[in-house]
């Protein structure tokens, strides 16, 4: 049976791996994300506003925040 910690050490390597590809999925759903908000009752200043922070938003992984996370939830 493999280790905790190198559970974590594999989960860190596989989450880096991905990260290109999670990347390309999230600022491909950006269009949809504004599309569905536009869906919503709220007005045009507040999804105005949402639309700029979502164009603003860059998509970004912290494997060792995910580590620790994950570490301390497999740990309970």
């Amino acid at each position: 049976m493999r280790t905790l910690p190198a559970m974590v050490a594999a989960g860190k390597k596989k989450l880096a791996r991905k990260e290109a590809s999670m990347k390309i999925s999230y600022d491909a759903a950006k269009t949809r994300m504004k599309a569905g908000y536009d869906l919503t009752p709220f007005g045009p200043t507040r999804k105005a506003n949402y639309k700029t922070g979502v164009d603003a938003a860059v998509f970004r992984v912290d494997t060792e925040k995910w580590a620790r996370n994950w570490k301390a939830k497999m740990s309970e």
